[in-house]
């Protein structure tokens, strides 16, 4: 039997064919995982580290609404506070007593009331404006922007932030130079400060040895505890402010103020009574007992 011959050429060119083959199915394999991976979930990207945490968000104010004024207030109290309605005829009384809702455009955010009453000998005014502080900056809370906006009232009222002690009974003013007196003389004397006399000037004595007129001493100067101040037991934080003025001749008119803030609501309270006709002045000492009644029967009203 003839063996067959050995071809070299034709086992070498075998080879390559499978090699080639071999790299077509590769590639094609390649080709595959390739556009599988391609399709991978997005979860599988990373976040750039450099980007940081996010930014804090400031906690929301503690209200969200605000109660209706005009039916916040009983009506025993504004008895109390409005003395002259009880003389007026049944409609007119009805009507003091309901009161006047303020005109406000977003009553989640403002709302306000106002009674009124008259009398011959004198007039009572209440005034209660409630406001909710919302601040539009992601980092400053509610509380901290309604905290902003009570400072900057109280600083207009004339009230310091902190504190201050009380003068020492001992201390005296110092004497009024001729200038100032002459000044006072010409201009009237100023609004006076709740439970201090009105500014007026020292008398003289007759003259001395030596032909020059002394003055008396200045009346000392203390306090009474009715001054405007900071109130330590209403809401997160309170002042009262106390004003009093002339009106015509023998008139006067005391403005008593109670504001307090709790949490992102400010509070506000007016309450004023204008003597006609009468040498005295509103009493100081009952008008600010009513007005802080008042406060804290709102402010427990806003625990509820």
């Amino acid at each position: 039997m003839q063996r067959k011959r050995y071809a070299p050429g034709r086992t070498g060119s075998t080879a390559r064919t499978a090699v080639a083959l071999t790299s077509v199915l590769g590639l094609g394999l390649g080709l595959g995982l390739t556009g599988c991976s391609a399709g991978a979930p997005a979860d599988d990207i990373t976040v750039d580290a450099k980007a940081g945490p996010a930014a804090p968000v400031a906690p929301p104010g503690r209200y969200r609404t605000l109660f209706e004024p005009c039916g916040s207030v009983p009506q025993a109290t504004l008895k109390d506070l409005l003395p002259g309605a009880a003389s007026l005829p049944d409609t007119e009384r009805d009507k003091a007593y309901r009161g006047t809702a303020a005109v406000t455009y977003d009553t989640d955010r403002r709302v306000g009331c106002t009674w009124r009453a008259d009398s011959p000998d004198a007039s009572h005014r209440l005034t209660l404006d409630i406001e909710r502080v919302v601040s539009y900056d992601t980092t400053i809370s509610d509380a901290d922007r309604a905290q902003s906006v009570f400072t900057a009232r109280q600083l207009e009222a004339g009230i310091p932030l902190a504190p201050t002690a009380p003068p020492s009974p001992t201390a005296t003013a110092p004497t009024p130079t001729p200038t100032a007196t002459a000044t006072k003389a010409t201009t009237g004397a100023p609004l006076t400060t709740p439970g201090k006399p009105p500014a007026t000037k020292a008398p003289t004595t007759g003259a001395t040895p030596s032909g020059t007129g002394s003055a008396d001493p200045a009346p000392t100067s203390t306090s009474t505890g009715l001054e405007p101040r900071l109130l330590d037991d209403l809401g997160d934080i309170a002042y009262l402010d106390d004003t009093l003025g002339k009106v015509g001749a023998n008139g006067h008119q005391r403005a008593v103020s109670v504001v307090f803030r709790t949490s992102n609501v400010i509070v506000t309270i007016s309450y004023r009574e204008q003597t006609t006709g009468s040498t005295e002045a509103p009493d100081s000492t009952e008008l600010q007992e009513k007005a802080r009644n008042l406060a804290r029967l709102l402010a427990e009203r806003l625990e509820e």
